[in-house]
């Protein structure tokens, strides 16, 4: 049995089906996925990098018939590449609530019992006023840990009275630590991570709201995704309702009509 090294340096058997699992939860075609497993076990090899598998499949999907399926695949490290600041995943975050019913603020300064504290989100909804830590990790294998748990709890004790906040929450896109998660349950805060809880974590978030960010797109430079995420635009969506944003690029036609194909592709199939 070939092991694999993951992100974070743990080994584990290689599984045909966590491999499969991840290509079909992208909604790439059932025939593209099968010549993706044909393609990713000519590859493996003992220790190989769940980072090498990744690329090896990255490297098909750009050679296969719709190479705009690798903009589906790429989701996970399309939100890490919203760095190297956390604003635009706050924004990110923010955007997704809005679609869950949320009225929603971003970068309060709020003056608590003590300190004052900067937060990050704060979303209302139903009678909930809600305290929102968006933990935001550019590199795969990055935890939050307890810490993180610790001080986001201090901060709603020191606001939650005068602002009438009535839960904290943590919004990341990585992994929170087993302590980190007991620490927030026994405190009755809410963890979202990129694959916590079971349901409702921040993959199903998105994948259910269809929001992919700028940064999945192939078709625009990163000088013009950043020019875009300084503007606060981080949804794909925003672009295809208003395509007039693109005219503060200098594209050519051809690369103009191939970014249109693939913002149709993202925002109507995806």
């Amino acid at each position: 049995m070939v092991t694999v090294v993951k992100a974070s340096g743990q080994k584990e058997p290689f599984s045909e089906i966590k491999v499969r699992n991840s290509i079909r939860r992208s909604g790439i075609p059932q025939e593209i996925q099968e010549q993706v497993l044909a393609h990713i076990k000519t590859k493996i090899h003992e220790n190989i990098h769940t980072s090498e598998i990744y690329r090896h499949i990255i490297e098909f999907l750009e050679t296969s018939p719709q190479p705009f399926n690798k903009t589906r695949y790429t989701l996970k490290q399309a939100i890490m590449d919203l760095g190297p600041t956390g604003y635009p995943f706050e924004d990110y975050v923010a955007e997704i609530l809005k679609i869950e019913g949320y009225q929603t603020q971003v970068r309060q300064i709020l003056e608590g019992r003590c300190v004052s504290h900067e937060i990050d989100i704060i979303a209302e909804k139903d009678g909930q006023k809600i305290l929102i830590e968006a933990k935001f990790h550019n590199s795969p294998g990055t935890r939050s840990d307890v810490h993180v748990s610790l001080y986001t709890k201090a901060r709603f004790d020191d606001l939650k009275d005068k602002y009438n906040f009535t839960q904290g929450w943590i919004v990341t896109n990585t992994k929170v630590t087993a302590d980190g998660i007991e620490y927030a349950r026994c405190n009755g805060m809410k963890i979202i991570g990129w694959n916590y809880p079971e349901t409702g974590s921040l993959r199903d978030l998105v994948e259910k709201a269809k929001l992919y960010p700028i940064t999945a797109l192939q078709s625009l430079s990163q000088s013009q995704k950043q020019s875009l995420l300084d503007q606060r635009i981080v949804l794909c969506k925003t672009i295809c309702k208003n395509q007039n944003l693109l005219n503060q690029f200098d594209i050519s036609d051809d690369k103009k009509n191939n970014l249109k194909d693939e913002l149709n592709f993202v925002c109507n199939i995806i």
